[in-house]
């Protein structure tokens, strides 16, 4: 009875670390900063931003990560976001200085979505009322004329310039308009997506259990565990080309913004 409720088990794990992975992509091989799944960029483009950003993460240990999608399969475009920062480490380890800028293009049927999160070690240097300002300012306007790369090009430089401490995020909402306190609102909202998110998670996984006929923590915890095995896997990727040897294990709080069009 022992090895049969194993095998299940086992079973279990599988099924949803499989299904974890198809939701959420692993990196590109060989390691590299920018991830485009979608062929949302050309490859000349593609090579730019990465010789740009491998620099800079060599020159400053901060990771400035893009990844383009085809889907979000479901999820909210922050919840996806930090799902994903934090699967493949985005960011050094113990600095916690990674950024990713989440790409999900439009389509005929859907509208195109993008996301940048912020890793805790950045959230006072690039708060959430700046990356508000990047995605409304300098990404959604040229995604809509087509502009693609010149959008995520000056998205990046700005977020360079303001972790390399060259401008302050008060000096950017000066210049751009805006203030700190009129964004506070922001990160309420933030909150009441995840609480959302999670909700859902919560009854996708008490389906699965009852259709499964297995106890609803028990599926939680197998849920958990496909995750800490997805994100692990990881870290056995090698160096590649260009000088990036992969990412460090930054970690997420929820700092960040995006838009839509």
């Amino acid at each position: 009875m022992t090895r049969k409720l194993l095998f299940v088990l086992t079973a279990l794990v599988l099924m949803l670390a499989n299904s974890f992975s198809q939701e959420f992509p692993q990196p590109q091989t060989p390691p590299r900063l920018v991830n485009d799944f979608s062929s949302f960029l050309d490859p000349p483009e593609v090579a730019a931003l990465e010789e740009k950003l491998v620099a800079f993460n060599m020159e400053t240990s901060t990771q400035i990560a893009i990844v383009v999608i085809p889907s979000l399969n479901g999820y909210e475009k922050a919840d996806y976001s930090f799902r994903l920062a934090e699967q493949w480490g985005i960011g050094t380890k113990g600095k916690n200085n990674g950024i990713l800028i989440l790409v999900k293009p439009k389509t005929p049927d859907e509208r195109g979505e993008v996301f940048i999160a912020v890793g805790y070690g950045l959230e006072g240097v690039v708060p959430d009322a700046i990356t508000k300002r990047i995605v409304e300012i300098e990404i959604i306007p040229g995604f809509q004329q087509g502009l693609y790369f010149k959008a995520l090009d000056d998205a990046t430089n700005t977020l360079m310039s303001l972790t390399r401490g060259e401008f302050t995020a008060d000096e950017y909402l000066k210049k751009h308009g805006g203030d700190m306190a009129a964004e506070s609102g922001t990160f309420i909202l933030f909150i009441l997506i995840i609480i959302i998110s999670i909700i859902a998670r919560a009854r996708r996984t008490r389906q699965y259990a009852v259709g499964k006929n297995i106890p609803f923590w028990t599926a939680m915890f197998l849920a958990g565990s496909a995750s800490s095995s997805s994100r692990g896997s990881f870290g056995s990727f090698s160096s590649g080309s260009g000088g990036f040897g992969g990412f460090g294990g930054g970690g997420f709080g929820g700092g960040g913004a995006g838009g839509s069009w």
